[in-house]
């Protein structure tokens, strides 16, 4: 499984981008995505998963109300909606993904097997 993660950029405080991450083959069923990102200088950390077989989702609080991610499972597509982007979003975000986890396994960098090669988000004030 290969994921190729794009729509990065440059942005300005309080803009919107929207990143996509494509998967080289349709996932198995129980496949969870998760969106990680990591800031120059610290650890990469999480910002949100989804389940593709059922939706659920869950997000790192720092996010909550302005990112949102989706999937379309007939284009193996996850996509991570983000708006009000501030200074702090600025980072390296990263796709991945991984067979069945628990819930609380979803915010882990550790879990995930399979990783994409990062897009750059730069947030301008």
């Amino acid at each position: 499984v290969q994921l190729q993660a794009f729509g990065g950029g440059p942005v300005q405080a309080g803009g919107s981008l929207r990143l996509s991450c494509a998967i080289s083959r349709r996932p198995a069923w129980r496949t969870i995505m998760g969106w990680f990102r990591q800031p120059p200088g610290k650890e990469r950390e999480f910002v949100a998963a989804i389940s593709l077989s059922d939706g659920s989702k869950d997000y790192a609080d720092s996010v909550k109300g302005r990112f949102t991610i989706s999937r379309d499972t007939a284009k193996s597509t996850v996509y991570l909606q983000m708006n009000s982007l501030k200074p702090e979003d600025t980072a390296t975000y990263f796709c991945a993904a991984e067979g069945t986890l628990i819930r609380s396994s979803w915010s882990i960098p550790a879990q995930y097997g399979y990783w994409g090669q990062g897009t750059q988000v730069t947030v301008s004030s």
